[in-house]
């Protein structure tokens, strides 16, 4: 297992993150060009409302968890296995329960909220099935799922990506203090499955509803699901 074939174990994941802490901020907007904000603001829209309890798994530094926090919700709860992550996201806001846990075995009981947010992390969990039906019982039933993702586009954008995602971004995470990890997310990419497959796997994990949509001309997908009544 290794960086460059996008291959981890969870321990080599959490291990990994927890070095990139520092330069994940700065990573982020370098490598989306300051766009992943209105991305999360998307994600967030789409399936929170005023005064909802939320779960943002694999939060990070908290930035999904803060849009979800601004669209209205009562109760947010940012869930993460890295605590180096999660002390950044705790100096972001006080108003957001901070949770260091596992997205495949969540600490919370059975419908403890009302939606459930992830963004850009479910391709690092190494045992997705199990995440996605941890996320089904979490949610009561008729709440809502958004999944954030990056998707390797087809057509005209697929050189832009090529160039900027495997060399650029690899090229500048090395100048930046734990950026090398940033080598793993292109080569993650590249293994994860495409829309059509993480819809297909959310549905055999409990989903239903669900409906995708590309952002960004076809380089991130907005996944949306909702839990059977």
């Amino acid at each position: 297992m290794s960086m460059g074939s996008g291959t981890l174990s969870a321990e080599g994941v959490q291990t990994m993150f927890d070095r990139l802490s520092p330069a994940y901020d700065v990573m982020n907007r370098l490598m989306t060009a300051g766009l992943d904000g209105g991305w999360r603001r998307a994600a967030a829209e789409a399936v929170v409302h005023p005064g909802d309890a939320v779960l943002d798994a694999c939060c990070g530094t908290g930035d999904l968890a803060l849009a979800a926090k601004r669209t209205g919700a009562g109760r947010v709860v940012g869930l993460d296995f890295s605590e180096p992550m999660l002390e950044r996201a705790r100096k972001k806001s006080d108003e957001v329960e901070w949770v260091c846990g596992d997205v495949t075995n969540l600490p919370f009981t059975d419908g403890s909220f009302d939606a459930a947010t992830i963004g850009f992390g479910i391709r690092n969990v190494p045992m997705l099935e199990q995440a996605l039906r941890e996320l089904v019982r979490v949610v009561r039933p008729g709440g809502a799922l958004a999944c954030l993702e990056v998707t390797r586009p087809r057509g005209a954008l697929a050189l832009f990506y090529a160039l900027w995602f495997d060399r650029l971004i690899p090229l500048a995470g090395k100048l930046v203090p734990g950026g090398v990890a940033f080598t793993y997310l292109p080569a993650s990419v590249r293994r994860f499955p495409g829309p059509e497959d993480l819809a297909a796997q959310m549905s055999l994990s409990g989903w239903d509803e669900i409906r995708w949509r590309l952002l960004a001309g076809g380089i991130v997908t907005l996944h949306t699901a909702r839990r059977p009544a």
